[in-house]
């Protein structure tokens, strides 16, 4: 079958230009297969990262059809199948000698080097910045063996599983928007620290991810590194746990951050859901203690009672109780899990 692959190809700061190539294609070719044949056939100067082919070394990271993913695993059959559920949902209609489009462009949130090779030093540097690695205090204890019982070492299986080819970071929103925010694929590593029994720095570390929008609290919980990652680590489900960790230890006066949290499920206990009214004073105001932060609602406030936003009286939802009973629950279950 006839595929055309548009491929975003650019030099280091330069604009973008999309090339675009015409190829005979089995379904059952990858991406990367592709992309060989468009090097090896049509065109030597395309640029791309590759080396196993096997989905271990997760080089060949790019954005395809707009998501990031690896071109190793991704195969023709799967991608038109993708794009064949979205053009479903319209009613346009395709012409007779209509042939399929595949798009590639190289990852976000770094520069490009050259066409689908992107520079990946703050990815690495974030992750350097989070101490990926077992304590050294731990791993100089002399004359014996780190005895692991097999719950401690399936704790690991799941983070263990990155492969470091920087799909969630290419997709995260809050790295985007906020450059000190280390990344998904670092917080990710940083809990297999801190699962780790062998290790002697968590309480250190757990300070360390818990220190403003660099660690834990710059997730924005777009969801985005859990869709693309290819190992099904789920960077998300990991950054969870960590903030979890932080507010076992810490009270309601630690930060915003963690009161924000705190304050949330109190309310939802309490009324079923959000009572909008309490939650800025308690989160932003510090129950009336931080007089800036009160002073900074008013603005907002005054334009919610403008525009009869702001309710004069919280009613409960429905079933109130029982969202307490779950979220009492939950909470029994984590502490006797403990």
């Amino acid at each position: 079958m006839k595929v055309r692959f548009n491929v975003v190809r650019q030099n280091q700061n330069e604009a973008p230009r999309v090339h675009t190539y015409t190829l005979d294609v089995e379904e059952s070719n990858t991406i990367l297969d592709c992309l060989n044949s468009i090097k090896w056939e049509h065109d030597g100067t395309l640029a791309f990262r590759k080396n196993c082919r096997n989905t271990i070394c997760g080089s060949c990271s790019m954005r395809i059809n707009g998501r990031s993913a690896l071109a190793c695993k991704e195969n023709v059959a799967s991608e038109l199948a993708r794009l064949q559920k979205i053009a479903d949902s319209s009613s346009a209609e395709r012409p007779t000698d209509f042939i399929p489009e595949i798009t590639v462009a190289p990852m976000g949130n770094m520069p490009v080097i050259k066409d689908l090779v992107v520079d990946m030093t703050s990815f690495w540097d974030n992750l350097e910045a989070v101490e990926p690695y077992v304590s050294t205090a731990s791993r100089a204890i002399p004359e014996r063996e780190f005895l692991q019982t097999p719950e401690e070492r399936s704790k690991l299986d799941q983070t263990g599983n990155c492969i470091l080819c920087g799909a969630c970071y290419s997709e995260c929103n809050a790295r985007e928007v906020n450059p000190e925010f280390v990344g998904p694929h670092a917080l990710a590593k940083a809990y297999r620290t801190i699962a780790d029994s062998r290790d002697s720095e968590t309480e250190n570390r757990l300070e360390k991810y818990n220190e403003g929008t660099a660690g834990v609290w710059g997730c924005t919980r777009c969801y985005y590194c859990n869709s693309v990652c290819p190992m099904e680590v789920a960077p998300m489900d990991q950054i969870g746990k960590i903030k979890q960790e932080i507010l076992d230890r810490k009270d309601d006066q630690a930060s915003r951050s963690i009161r924000h949290r705190k304050v949330l499920i109190d309310l939802v206990k309490e009324g079923g859901w959000i009572d909008e009214r309490k939650f800025g004073i308690e989160v932003v105001g510090n129950y009336f203690r931080d007089v800036k932060g009160l002073l900074s609602l008013g603005p907002l406030g005054l334009r919610m009672i403008a525009r009869g936003k702001f309710p004069l009286f919280f009613e409960p939802s429905e079933g109130t109780e029982t969202v307490r009973n779950l979220i009492e629950s939950v909470q029994s279950l984590e502490k006797s899990g403990d």
